[in-house]
């Protein structure tokens, strides 16, 4: 019987002892694994909350009437106050772009310059410095 299932049976390879090791079978693939994907999309959306979040401690600061911005009048008169906001704007379509390209390590760049806007946030609202 075995001699007739292997007439019947077609060799996945053109190799005759059937070893699949040497063909092209188990190669990897070259395109993006699709898995992943939804992991992008919460990457940028991660990125989009933290730029959102920025811009809250921003204008939180800058309506706090802190004596370091009266310091600072040169570049918080810009564009009529709003050169900090435009710049805050610029960082995160930055990041956003970086991040949707499949630079996963610009979500941890822009995370680390959240955390120390948010300690400088901190620090200004409560009056530390």
């Amino acid at each position: 019987m075995r001699a007739t299932l292997d007439q019947v049976v077609e060799r996945s390879t053109d190799d005759p002892l059937g070893d699949e090791r040497g063909s092209g079978v188990h190669e990897a693939l070259s395109a993006p694994d699709e898995r992943f994907a939804i992991h992008d999309a919460v990457v940028i959306l991660f990125v989009f909350l933290l730029g959102i979040g920025n811009f809250t401690l921003h204008q939180a600061v800058l309506k706090s009437g802190h004596p370091i911005l009266r310091q600072m009048a040169w570049f918080a008169g810009l564009l009529g106050g709003r050169a900090s906001l435009v710049l805050e704007f610029a960082l995160l379509l930055a990041a956003l772009a970086l991040v949707s390209g499949g630079h996963r390590g610009w979500a941890w760049a822009y995370l680390g310059y959240s955390a120390l806007n948010a300690f400088a946030a901190w620090l200004i609202l409560s009056r530390r410095i």
